[in-house]
């Protein structure tokens, strides 16, 4: 009987030692992206398939354009990849416009560009007019039936990417305005 007692003891011990102690944060794998595109920056929010346990906040997040970006930026290189012939087209796309993709019925609704993207809790924004980090914010429709909403990160193309079938989209850059 002493025995059995000093075993249950034992066990809850550890159960209670295992339960107790912190999860221990396991790093990021490094994604490999296309060329001159990166990994993950350590902590960077991030959510979807493949989180790792990082997530956005919850909500709507609201789009703040600085002053001293508003006005400052007029389009972006899309790049458009064909997944069945592995070949990538080059499309310049004015901000606030959409792309007919060529040979689909996937359409590309561009929004606002922020080339250097910083997320607090809450705001989606830019902290220079600097191209640290461009992100575009894009809206995909397949059969005029919207698909996806989200953001294109130059730097980080593994972050919320958008997942088609047939079809893989990048941003290359930000084009100031003239």
């Amino acid at each position: 009987m002493n025995k059995k007692l000093m075993a249950v003891a034992l066990s809850v011990l550890l159960v209670g030692s295992f339960a107790c102690k912190k999860k221990e944060q396991q790093p990021l794998p490094q994604t490999p992206g296309t060329p001159g595109m990166g990994a993950l920056p350590p902590g960077h929010p991030q959510q979807g398939q493949g989180n790792q346990g990082i997530t956005m906040p919850k909500g709507d997040l609201q789009v703040v354009v600085p002053a001293n970006v508003k006005g400052k930026w007029g389009a972006v290189k899309i790049v458009v990849e064909d997944k069945a012939t592995k070949k990538a087209q080059e499309f310049t796309v004015k901000l606030n416009s959409d792309l007919q993709i060529p040979n689909s019925n996937l359409k590309v609704v561009v929004g606002e560009f922020l080339p250097d993207f910083k997320m607090d809790v809450g705001t989606i924004t830019s902290i220079s007019n600097e191209p640290n980090n461009p992100a575009v914010s894009i809206k995909v429709f397949e059969g005029g039936k919207e698909v996806f909403k989200g953001w294109l990160y130059a730097k980080f193309p593994a972050i919320h990417p958008f997942e088609h079938p047939k079809v893989g989209l990048g941003l290359k850059e930000g084009i100031k305005k003239g």
